[in-house]
């Protein structure tokens, strides 16, 4: 009864509206020989997972890419996405909300968003989060202002461990404001080089990621460290937040502020978005946060409300004491977000934490047996990066051609990574998957 909505109640209480007492004598006018008198040879039932996966096999033979071909993540995951996900997100009561700016007309929005603040905040391990920006790009680009303000100092650093597209947000949003950046190198662990960086009390904020753009997962408790004894604060930034179902969240590591993509969270790819700007920070830096945030209260009656506690940019306050213009929050994404962090559970997203980074161990050593060079001996998720064997680029070439991505060149970003792949592995991979990726590869 999966796939049939209609319960046995539901089918009699029809049938006794159409005057008839059985389905065969809803269908007596069928001729006998037109009749199935058999049931039908069918497969056993499949999971959903199963079922997508035999749909795409089918999409194949009708000239479509192979499943399981896509080995790039860089910033923006595939995921399975539970179907109740669309099916709640899609309800009109959310999809066609305007933003909740009258709270006694918008209680299941301002709702929804403060379960989203929560479940990011037990995630990130921080105090407080907003109720989302537009992409994980600009939501550091934010924090880095943030900082500013709070510190009231005029340098940052941005570590090259930073995914290469948001470092280039940073630049354009801090470009013109005269404010100085600083790039620190990663070493030859894969992680940022905090030995390069030159303090002093007019540095700001330090910004690492982690896990970073190569895969590698960053000590941010000793980056901390190091920076609150100067005064500085630490900006933790991710592009695939799954990772701390297994890993520390970045708040129990010192991390003053966390932010970075939320795509991973039951928001399909979608030929690059739209995507989730994920943000969340301490108590007492609250104040000085981008975007809004939404509180619950009680009203006269004593009765239970929810309302916009903060909105700090220029259309709710005095412009000079705006913390940014941020005109949206995305929260259609964050719904979406909620929905798919409450349908895993705390259970369910550690333990599909752990299958991703099961997968990705298992192909990084199938390679790494295979010709395929480790670069770097750091803890990863999800993706890790190889030094091809000479001539692979015209392998790539042709994997390409047959429908395979078989990771991402890094030479464009990463002069130094030359002939170095970028590969990612989440859950929606089978064994068989990759092993055929490991032979395509190799032959």
């Amino acid at each position: 009864m999966r796939y049939l909505p209609h319960t046995s109640e539901d089918i009699q209480y029809m049938l006794e509206t159409v005057g008839v007492e059985s389905l065969d004598a809803l269908f007596s006018t069928v001729p006998p020989d037109c009749r199935r008198e058999a049931p039908m040879d069918l497969p056993a039932p499949m999971d959903e997972w199963g079922l997508l996966a035999h749909m795409e096999a089918l999409s194949v033979e009708g000239g479509g890419s192979p499943p399981g071909g896509s080995f790039v993540g860089a910033g923006s995951y595939e995921h399975f996405i539970p179907s109740v996900v669309r099916a709640l997100a899609g309800r009109s009561e959310f999809y066609t909300a305007y933003t909740p700016y009258q709270p006694e007309m918008t209680q299941g929005t301002l709702q929804a968003i403060y379960e989203y603040q929560t479940l990011v905040t037990r995630i990130l391990g921080l105090d407080a989060a907003n109720a989302s920006l537009y992409d994980g790009a600009s939501a550091l680009a934010e924090a880095l202002l943030m900082a500013i303000r709070v510190t009231r100092r005029p340098r940052v650093a941005l570590s090259r461990g930073v995914h290469p597209h948001h470092r280039q947000v940073v630049r354009t949003y801090l470009g013109p404001t005269g404010y100085e950046i600083v790039e620190l190198p990663f070493g030859e662990d894969g992680t940022t080089d905090l030995s390069a960086l030159k303090g002093g009390d007019d540095l700001a904020a330090v910004a690492v990621q982690s896990p970073n753009f190569l895969g590698c997962v960053e000590d941010l408790q000793a980056a901390a460290g190091r920076l609150h004894e100067e005064g500085s604060l630490l900006v933790a930034s991710f592009t695939e937040p799954l990772a701390f179902g297994l890993f520390t969240p970045p708040g129990l590591q010192g991390a003053d502020i966390a932010c970075g993509e939320g795509q991973s969270f039951g928001i399909p790819q979608s030929y690059g978005g739209p995507l989730l700007g994920i943000f969340a920070t301490r108590d007492k830096y609250m104040r000085n946060m981008p975007g809004r945030l939404v509180g619950k209260t009680v009203d006269v009656e004593g009765r239970r409300g929810f309302v916009l506690t903060l909105a700090t940019r220029e259309q709710h306050i005095r412009r000079e004491k705006a913390t940014s213009n941020i005109c949206t929050n995305n929260s259609l994404c964050a719904l979406a977000a909620s929905i798919y962090l409450a349908s895993l559970g705390g259970k369910g997203f550690r333990g599909l934490a752990r299958l991703n980074y099961d997968k990705a161990e298992y192909l990084k050593s199938r390679l790494g047996g295979a010709g395929f060079e480790k670069a770097f001996k750091t803890p990863t998720f999800n993706e890790f990066v190889l030094k091809a064997p000479p001539g692979f680029d015209k392998s790539h070439a042709r994997l390409a051609d047959r429908g395979f991505s078989a990771g991402l060149p890094l030479g464009r970003w990463y002069p130094e990574l030359e002939n170095h792949y970028l590969l990612c592995v989440t859950e929606t991979k089978k064994r068989e998957h990759l092993d055929r990726l490991v032979e395509e590869m190799t032959s």
